[in-house]
C-alpha cells in the first residue's frame, strides 16, 4: 500500500457516517406472485449481460457514465485503483481519485484501508464494469453486500436471461420510463438494491414518476430491475 500512498496524495474530509449494517435495508413486501409483480412472459438473451437496455425507450436511456456503484471482494491493488470481484463473479475495475473518499464501517479511513480480500463497497460513476469511485466503504466480514444470495442469478454467456418478477412493482412501470439520478439519492438507492440483491454492478438509479426508485442491473441473468420506494427501501425486482 505504500507504493499506492506515494503515488498520489488522499485528502479525508469531513466524511459523513453511513450505516452498513446489512439489516439497515430490505425488501419491505412480501413476495408475491400474485401481486402487481407477477411473472412477466417475456425473455431475452443477451450476448455479453450488460447490454439491457429499455425496449420502450424513455428518459433513462442511459447515454453515457452514470451514478451507480457496486460491492465485493478487493482482489488486486494498483495506483491508481483496485479490481474486485463481485459475490456472483463479476470482476470490477474501480478508478480512485484525489477526490475520492473512504470509510471503515462508519468510520473515515484513508486509502491505506483498501488491502488485498477486504470486503468493500464502492459507489461511483459507473461505466460498464469500470467505476470512477467518489466513495470506498470497507465493510465487516458477513455483511449483506458481498454476500452470496440464492435468489440473484449470476450472468453466464449464451443462457437466456431470466424473465420473472417478486414483490411490489409500480403499477404503471414502463421499462425505459423515468429520469436518471445521481449524488444522495442514487447511492441510497444502490446500498438499499446491492443489500438486498448483491453481486450485480448498478450502471444507473432511475427516479420514477411516483417518486421510488429503478435500480438497473448489470452483470448478471436476475434481476435486472430493483424496485426502491422514497425510503429507500426494497420493495421489489424483477
Amino acid at each position: 500500500m505504500s507504493s499506492r500512498k506515494l503515488t498520489r496524495s488522499i485528502v479525508i474530509g469531513g466524511v459523513a457516517a453511513i450505516a452498513v449494517a446489512g439489516g439497515s435495508y430490505g425488501i419491505v413486501s412480501a413476495i408475491s406472485s400474485g401481486s402487481p409483480a407477477a411473472a412477466s412472459s417475456n425473455s431475452s438473451t443477451s450476448s455479453s449481460g450488460f447490454a439491457h437496455a429499455p425496449r420502450s425507450g424513455g428518459s433513462n436511456a442511459r447515454s453515457g457514465p452514470a451514478a451507480g456503484g457496486a460491492a465485493g471482494t478487493v482482489s488486486s491493488l494498483s495506483s491508481s485503483g483496485f479490481t474486485l470481484a463481485t459475490s456472483a463473479g463479476q470482476k470490477v475495475t474501480v478508478k480512485e481519485a484525489s477526490s475520492t473518499t473512504y470509510q471503515k464501517g462508519t468510520s473515515a479511513a484513508s486509502v491505506s484501508a483498501i488491502t488485498t480480500g477486504e470486503p468493500v463497497l464502492v459507489l461511483g460513476t459507473t461505466d460498464s464494469t469500470t467505476i470512477a469511485a467518489t466513495q470506498v466503504t470497507v465493510e465487516p466480514a458477513g455483511n449483506a453486500y458481498t454476500a452470496s444470495s440464492a435468489e440473484v442469478i449470476p450472468f453466464q454467456q449464451g443462457t437466456p436471461t431470466t424473465s420473472k418478477s417478486v414483490g411490489q412493482i409500480p403499477a404503471d412501470y414502463t421499462e425505459g420510463s423515468g429520469t436518471i439520478v445521481s449524488g444522495t439519492a442514487a447511492n441510497k438507492a444502490t446500498e438499499a438494491a446491492l443489500a438486498a440483491y448483491p453481486g450485480a454492478i448498478v450502471d444507473r438509479v432511475v427516479k420514477l414518476s411516483n417518486g421510488e426508485y429503478e435500480v438497473h442491473y448489470i452483470g448478471v441473468n436476475w434481476p435486472h430491475h430493483v424496485f426502491v420506494n422514497q425510503e429507500f427501501k426494497v420493495i421489489g425486482a424483477g
